[in-house]
């Protein structure tokens, strides 16, 4: 295993991964995260051992300079090189600030600033905000691997990124990350980043991290039915947080886009513009948003008074070859839809290629609504409408709840959603007749 600092040159030899497309689409400002990345061992490290370390006492010459032949001595040195550190004088104006500098400085215990530093909740937020500013003032900077040794704790969030995943090489991963990188920076805490092609290969990677130090809790994207990464985590008593929500778990904290609003909003909106056979494309079944996606649907249909039609229900799709050949099946119908509701972006782009070679135009004669905000659907012909996310945002508000988890609170206090923003583009546009 080796370990790189992000933005630094990843070793040739090494097959494409999650993080060098990162750090390929943040380049500009990689460098300035606080962020790591686990690199798995394709390629071989050889690290040169420093050299052996010589006492003082090895250090003193047995002889005058002159008499070795190497030259004229000079001065003071002509007896003995003495490397006794006691005789180099400690400058007091550069001495570190340690915590009982601090402690002294407000009044208080060494263990009530700890604990205040490190957001404990049996701090009041009075004191808190009182012992950081007092910290901040004097320049106080923990030393990391001190704290470590006495806590246990490593201050480094990970994220294992499976690459299996049909957009694990997204362009937004890089917007994620730093938001990620960004919130955990202003707590004092550091991103470890992993990555693994199957789902036990993420497991395998979660004991790896866990048994080097690497990381004291886990941020995991994308929420699944049945997710095995959260039962690893709850079973071993390791702090994690979700991408997304997953009722069944009581030790399950999560941050979450409620898709299924958006979904019920995208057939509220066709359906005031005239549509009354509206398709859908749901997303991958295994992960707990394609459910509530679906369920968003059905309730958008009752909500505008439409009855729901089993066969305009299309076949799940997360890429744009899914798409395609899910919306050719609805567009073939004898009754097709007039507009097609996508769960992800990717499918309704397949669902325009679709509907091109079948001559329709989109926006005309077909109206499409996809859900992400991908750039791709900001540059298709017409705009694709969708459903627009703030990864940046979202990888910060991950970061918090997962810190605060650590912290020791109740994940039942740490569930939050928020809405997705609606981007009302040229794809859709009132019902024509065929």
């Amino acid at each position: 295993m080796a370990w790189v600092r992000s933005g630094s040159r990843i070793p040739p030899n090494s097959r494409p991964t999650a993080q060098q497309i990162f750090i390929a689409s943040n380049s500009a400002g990689a460098s300035a995260l606080r962020c790591f990345f686990y690199v798995p061992p394709i390629a071989v490290y050889k690290f040169r051992p420093p050299r052996r370390l010589i006492s003082p006492a090895r250090c003193r010459t047995k002889k005058p300079l002159a008499e070795t032949g190497f030259g004229t001595q000079l001065g003071a040195r002509e007896a003995t090189l003495n490397l006794d550190a006691t005789t180099i004088p400690e400058r007091s104006d550069t001495r570190r600030v340690t915590i009982r500098d601090v402690a002294d400085a407000l009044g208080l215990t060494k263990s009530t600033v700890s604990r205040a530093l490190n957001g404990y909740p049996d701090i009041s937020e009075t004191t808190r905000l009182r012992v950081k500013r007092i910290a901040a003032e004097m320049n106080y900077q923990p030393l990391s691997y001190a704290q470590a040794v006495k806590t246990g704790r490593t201050r480094s969030l990970g994220l294992v990124l499976q690459l299996s995943d049909h957009d694990a090489h997204r362009p937004f991963l890089a917007e994620f990350l730093a938001g990620v990188s960004v919130a955990a920076s202003v707590e004092g805490y550091t991103l470890t980043v992993a990555s693994a092609d199957t789902d036990r290969d993420v497991i395998e990677s979660f004991k790896a991290l866990l048994r080097d130090g690497k990381a004291d809790g886990f941020i995991l994207p994308r929420a699944m039915v049945k997710d095995p990464r959260a039962a690893f985590l709850a079973q071993e008593g390791v702090p994690f947080v979700l991408y997304g929500r997953q009722d069944n778990s009581p030790a399950s904290c999560w941050f979450d886009i409620r898709g299924e609003d958006a979904m019920a909003q995208a057939v509220a909106h066709l359906a005031a513009l005239g549509h009354r056979r509206i398709g859908f494309v749901g997303g991958g079944a295994i992960y707990n948003y394609a459910r509530l996606r679906l369920e968003g649907f059905r309730k958008g249909l009752s909500d505008v008074g439409l009855p729901e039609a089993p066969d305009l229900i299309g076949a799940d799709a997360v890429t744009l070859r899914e798409g395609e050949a899910s919306a050719a099946v609805l567009l073939d119908l004898d009754a097709p839809p007039t507009a097609i509701v996508c769960a992800v972006d990717q499918a309704a782009l397949g669902a325009y290629r679709a509907a091109e070679k079948r001559g329709l135009r989109v926006g005309h004669d077909l109206s499409i609504i996809g859900y992400d905000g991908i750039q791709e659907g900001a540059h298709a012909e017409p705009p694709l409408t969708t459903f627009a996310v703030d990864n940046g945002a979202a990888g910060q508000k991950l970061a918090a709840l997962l810190i605060r988890r650590m912290r020791g609170e109740d994940p039942s206090a740490l569930r939050q959603t928020e809405l997705a923003t609606f981007l009302d583009r040229g794809s859709t546009g009132p019902r024509a007749e065929r």
